[in-house]
């Protein structure tokens, strides 16, 4: 299968703090991969190297065939930002925007669409997670759940050939958590790659092709799902029977 994601060797700083020792990590086409561990692994900081939105101090990224390090040069930066998607747990929707205009705004700036086929886009997406009759709504018009989706779908919006998400769940109560699973199990079906930092266990276990345990800024263990039902570290294994 085709390599997506390749982190090579990737560390990153904090001033002095050493919050990514070594990592190396490979996501292939198609690929669902949760990164789970404690506050403080290192996992988020994983997930937002791999859109450059950190800077890693040392080591190799390729995404989507662009490799860099340190720098990257700004075409290449602004290819990395088509090809990738990412969803945070805030959603950063725009207040003052209606959906269709949250959604639109970036395959129109960046994409340089007309607007009509803009709209289409938006339309299309929108149908994708759910929420086509909310397409002329306000972000406060909509709940947490709603807002979510609305982030994802704009994401979608940009056509990426793959999808990361920021514990984009650990804000939102047992219902509307279900609400944005339940999108991202239709993604995972129509073959979308993903990378999810989640602590949802249940989801982890039942959607990703492969789990990922970060322990102190390194990939302590790893493997399928069966990992967080027989962990063979005694950190996973304490992890997980906080988390379940």
């Amino acid at each position: 299968m085709t390599e997506v994601v390749r982190l090579n060797n990737v560390h990153k700083w904090f001033g002095d703090n050493h919050v990514l020792k070594g990592v190396d990590l490979n996501v292939r086409k198609g690929e669902i991969v949760a990164i789970i561990g404690q506050s403080g692994s290192g996992k988020s900081t994983a997930l937002r190297c791999i859109d450059h939105l950190e800077t890693i101090n040392e080591g190799e990224i390729t995404v989507c065939g662009l490799t860099f390090g340190k720098d990257i040069e700004r075409q290449a930066l602004k290819q990395l930002r088509r090809d990738v998607g990412i969803v945070f747990q805030s959603y950063n929707l725009f207040p003052h925007l209606t959906v269709e205009q949250n959604i639109t705004l970036a395959p129109r700036s960046v994409r340089k669409l007309a607007a009509p086929k803009a709209k289409t886009i938006a339309a299309d997406v929108l149908a994708q997670v759910g929420l086509s009759d909310k397409i002329g709504f306000y972000p406060e018009q909509l709940s947490g759940g709603q807002q979510q989706r609305v982030a994802i779908a704009r994401s979608l919006a940009m056509d990426p050939q793959l999808m990361l998400f920021d514990e984009i769940t650990s804000a939102l109560d047992p219902q509307l958590t279900g609400e944005v699973l339940r999108v991202i199990e239709k993604l995972a079906a129509g073959g979308m790659t993903m990378v999810l930092v989640t602590h949802e266990m249940g989801f982890a276990m039942k959607l990703a092709h492969r789990v990922i345990f970060m322990h102190e800024g390194r990939i302590h263990e790893q493997g399928d799902a069966g990992i967080l039902r027989n962990p063979k570290t005694p950190e996973l294994e304490q992890f997980v029977s906080n988390g379940l």
